[in-house]
Formats: C-alpha cells, sequence, structure tokens
C-alpha cells in the first residue's frame, strides 16, 4: 500500500474495512485486526494467504520495499541494495561466513534461484522420530507439499539448460554419476540467469506473484517500508494458559519519513515471518527470553569450485550468467549411501565474483576477468551438523563441526574432478592463494594429487596464508519446534512458549538443517501452521 502522510494512511486502512484510530498521547496510530504478519516471504506469504481465505482481516508488515518484473535492475549494484539484507554484504562475526537474506515483498521467494525441492523423506523421518513434531510425518504434510507446489506452479520440465548446468551435467556423465532434475516454481522455458536479482521476465512464481495475491484479493493489506520494533506483551489472565504472557499485537515504524507516529496493531494473533535472521532479533527486543531463541542457526555451508571453458576448446554453448540458475542437481553419496553433500549451479555477477576471487597479482585478477563469461561455477552444499546463533544487534556467529568439513571437502574434490571430466582447461578453488590446476595433459596420478590439497579450512581470521570465505545458502531452525520449552522456542502449532497468540510461521522453526533448497519445506510448514491458527482464531 503507496501512502504519503499519517492522514491518507489513516484514510486508506479505513477504506480497507480496518478499524483505526489516533492515539495522541503515545504519538501512535492503532489499528485492529485479526491477524497481523511480520515479513511477506516464504512463511509470512503463504500464512497471510491462508488467514485472509478463512475470512480473517490481515494486515501484513513489510520493511522492503515492492517491485514488479518492470522495476527489477539488471545490474548487481542497485539489485542487492534495493533486494537484500544490508545489501547484500552481511557477514558473520569472524568473516568465516558471507551471508544472503532477501528484504524485500517476497523474502527469499523474490531472490532465490526458483529450485523447488520437497522435504527429502529421511529429514521428515528425523523430525518425526527423533525430534518428536507429529506434523512432519502426517498427511497433512504431505498434502500441504502438493498445495504449494501447485499454486507457485512448479515443473520438472526445462526446455534448454544453461551454461553452467550444461558443464555439471556433462562432467557427471562422463564420469557415470548420477544426474537430477530439479523442479522449479517457473515455466519449462524459464532461460533466466537473473533471478537472483529478481526475475524480469515475471515467469518466476514467488510468493509476491501467488500467495501474497490471493491474500490482497481476500482483503489482506500490505503495509511496506514498515519495521516492526516488538511485539505487545501483556500479563495472560487466561486460567486455561500456561503461558504467562499475552500477545496482543505488534509496534512497528515506518520508513516514510512523512509518518512520523509509530503504528500499533492490535490483533487476535500475531506471526512472526521475518526469516531466522530476524524473527530472533524481534523476540529479543520484546523481552523473551527462551534459550532456544536465537541458537540453533543453521546456514547450508557452502564452498565453489570454478573452471574455465574457452570458446575455441568447447562444445557447451553460452556464458555463465545465461540460462535457469539450478535445473539438475547431483548428489555425493557416503557411507551406506548417506548424503554428504549436493553440487548445483550458482549465480555469481562479476561484481560478486571479484568479492570472492583470491588476489594473488593485478595480472592475475585481469585474466580472472577476462575468462569470467565462461567460467563455471559449482556450489557444494552440505545438510549443516553444525550450528550458529543470531545475537542481540543481529551479529552472527557459527560452530563448524568436523564432519560438515568432511563432507564439503568430499562435495568441494567431487566439484572438480566434475569440472575436469567436463573438458575444462582449468579449475580451481577460491581459496586465498589462488588454488588452481591446469589441466591440459594432466594424469591422473597429478590429478589426485591436487585433489589431495583441497580442504575446508578456516576464515581469514583463523591465521595461516591459505583460508577460504564459505558462502552460505539459506538460514533456519533459530527458532524451533520443539516438544517442550526445553527443547524449541515455540510448540508443534509454532505458538511460542512464553506468549499466548504469538506464532512464528518461517524457516526459524525448522527443527535442523534440510539439506536442499528450502523453499518448498517453509511453505509447507507454514501452510500447516496457518490452517490451526485459523482454526484456533474462529474458534474464540
Amino acid at each position: 500500500m503507496h501512502v504519503i502522510d499519517s492522514i491518507d494512511l489513516h484514510k486508506l486502512l479505513t477504506e480497507k474495512g480496518l478499524q483505526v484510530t489516533q492515539d495522541p498521547h503515545k504519538n501512535a496510530i492503532k489499528i485492529k485486526c485479526d491477524a497481523v504478519i511480520v515479513g511477506s516471504g516464504c512463511g509470512g506469504g503463504v500464512a497471510a494467504a491462508t488467514l485472509a481465505s478463512s475470512g480473517l482481516k490481515v494486515v501484513v508488515l513489510e520493511k522492503g520495499s515492492y517491485f514488479g518484473p518492470a522495476d527489477y535492475s539488471p545490474f548487481e549494484g542497485p539489485s542487492m541494495e534495493k533486494l537484500y539484507e544490508l545489501g547484500g554484504s552481511l557477514p558473520s562475526i569472524d568473516g568465516q561466513f558471507a551471508i544472503l537474506a532477501g528484504s524485500t515483498v517476497g523474502g527469499g521467494s523474490a531472490v532465490n534461484w526458483s529450485a523447488c525441492i520437497k522435504t527429502p523423506e529421511s529429514v521428515l523421518k528425523e523430525w518425526t522420530d527423533e525430534c518428536k513434531i507429529p506434523v512432519f510425518g502426517s498427511n497433512e504434510y504431505v498434502s500441504a507439499m502438493d498445495i504449494v507446489c501447485e499454486r507457485i506452479g512448479v515443473t520438472e520440465d526445462c526446455e534448454e539448460e544453461g551454461f553452467q548446468n550444461q558443464v555439471l551435467c556433462k562432467g557427471c556423465k562422463n564420469l557415470g554419476f548420477d544426474i537430477e532434475k530439479v523442479p522449479r516454481n517457473s515455466s519449462s522455458r524459464h532461460y533466466c540467469g537473473s533471478c537472483g536479482f529478481g526475475c524480469r521476465r515475471g515467469d518466476k512464481k514467488g510468493t509476491d506473484k501467488t500467495w501474497l495475491v490471493d491474500a490482497v484479493n481476500n482483503g489482506t493489506v500490505i503495509l511496506t517500508a514498515c519495521k516492526a520494533e516488538k511485539f505487545m506483551l501483556e500479563r495472560n489472565t487466561t486460567m486455561i494458559s500456561t503461558r504467562k504472557m499475552k500477545c496482543t499485537g505488534v509496534i512497528a515504524t515506518t520508513l516514510n519519513k512523512n509518518i512520523t507516529k509509530k503504528l500499533q496493531i492490535e490483533a487476535k494473533v500475531t506471526i512472526s515471518a521475518c526469516g531466522a535472521l530476524h524473527t530472533p532479533l524481534l523476540m529479543y527486543s520484546s523481552g523473551l527470553k527462551n534459550p532456544n531463541i536465537g541458537r540453533n542457526l543453521r546456514l547450508h555451508p557452502v564452498l565453489m569450485s570454478w573452471g574455465y571453458f574457452p570458446d575455441s576448446d568447447s562444445d557447451i554453448e553460452g556464458k555463465a550468467v545465461d540460462g535457469g540458475i539450478i535445473t539438475s542437481v547431483h548428489k555425493v553419496l557416503g557411507p551406506n549411501n548417506n548424503v554428504q553433500a549436493i553440487i548445483e549451479t550458482p549465480s555469481l555477477g562479476p561484481g560478486q565474483y571479484t568479492a570472492l576471487c583470491p588476489w594473488v597479482s593485478g595480472l592475475d585478477f585481469k585474466q580472472r576477468m577476462l575468462k569470467f563469461s565462461r567460467t563455471a561455477h559449482l556450489i557444494t552444499i552440505v545438510k549443516d551438523r553444525g550450528s550458529g546463533e543470531v545475537h542481540m544487534g543481529g551479529r552472527v556467529t557459527y560452530r563448524f563441526d568436523a564432519t560438515d568439513r568432511e563432507n564439503l571437502q568430499a562435495g568441494l574434490r567431487r566439484s572438480l574432478r566434475v569440472l575436469v571430466a567436463a573438458g575444462a582447461v582449468e579449475v580451481g578453488t577460491h581459496r586465498s592463494d589462488g588454488q588452481k590446476l591446469k589441466c591440459k595433459g594432466v594424469s591422473k596420478e597429478e590429478l589426485e594429487e591436487f585433489l589431495d590439497t583441497v580442504f575446508s579450512v578456516g576464515g581469514p581470521l583463523f591465521g595461516g596464508d591459505k583460508w577460504m570465505v564459505h558462502t552460505t545458502a539459506h538460514q533456519m531452525g533459530s527458532c524451533k519446534m520443539g516438544r517442550n520449552e526445553k527443547d524449541g522456542g515455540v510448540d508443534e502449532n509454532g505458538e511460542s512458549w512464553e506468549a499466548e497468540g504469538l506464532y512464528v510461521c518461517d524457516a526459524s522453526v525448522l527443527p535442523t538443517a534440510i539439506g536442499v533448497n528450502p523453499m518448498i519445506t517453509v511453505m509447507s510448514t507454514a501452510y500447516c501452521l496457518s490452517k490451526r491458527i485459523a482454526a484456533k482464531i474462529q474458534n474464540l
């Protein structure tokens, strides 16, 4: 909703059927609704549509802005600044991780790489049997995944693969490795390599094109450039509840300089869906103390390999930025056929590439950039056992698990083999010493010797002259579901153990890492939780 000043906001909200009053003593605008949702991404969008379809008055707060296909920029700089948290420059405290998180209407679904992978059965079994969260072993959840995939138009077909995915497929085929197609929430003709900066073709169906449209069509109001400050909590006098506090809404500020009053949104239920990095911060600022808040943060750590394919020496056509970003995946299997890592292809613009490239010399850097358009990157992603923490102020720390490093190493070495098998004339990693290998005339023994030098090493502050910056694929788990308040920050219905009427519907609630792109999992979880929330409101 676009507004100019407080009077304009009051008028427009009233026209939408909301009860709006002024509180001059608190310099606030009071808005009453059935449900207020903080965040419009994979969780918030689904929750908004589900609650609104039940006839509830819903208000969504989004601190980012709305962009349509015509508004997206083809350039990295403006895109990162407008669409990502802190302009895409959010590091962990020790500099070991570079973290990307969407910050726009649609959240991560507006800038992700379209991969639509259902929650693996092994993960569902883990969450059901070990974590004791029954919903993940239910027909309700299976049905939710089907509903979600249908709404966002998931297809498994891809008419033409881009340069990097051709490299992945060819290398795996030549080595006899299995390769799987990745379903996407776009048409089979989708050939856009810039969806990480917003889909300018309008083909990708994120929440901004699907669930949020459904929500608005059912009367939902979305307030953009509006940042939640804290939940409104009071003593709970309900005799039937064991929760000491009750949440009555949220206090927010708008980034519109013409609106100086705070927004006080009063609601029957309040839902935090602002992601695994921001949900803990909102809970901290509200005075919630559950020890699981902010902890158990999983990041899906990533390391990249690269291979150079000159036009004259390769039958693979295209450029590095051409084609669908992720259309194929290779699973690296360990003992007992357990998945150690997955190998996919990333979206990587020239600016991002320069940030990852090690500095060896000016000439080396110039040569790397001249080769950029025909340099294929492969990413190794692991289902991390290690975990991190979101601290006050948004600082992030992370503790690596030894097994995660071993799995990253296995995946990184496998990806280099795939690049060599696909015909790369040169391969390497982004280690600080410029680690690389010229492939022409290299024997099997020499290749093995090179691969034996490839490790997952620490970040720039860990000491030594050989270090790597790890990127991260996704954030989850920082307010996980649990059987009781010792096990989690919320219960199996997504409700806070401390405050009645306060729910979480985003990746924060996931008990562990997933090991694959989590969009379908987050949406399906939000669908199940919001269905339960709607039923509870209607029974009040």
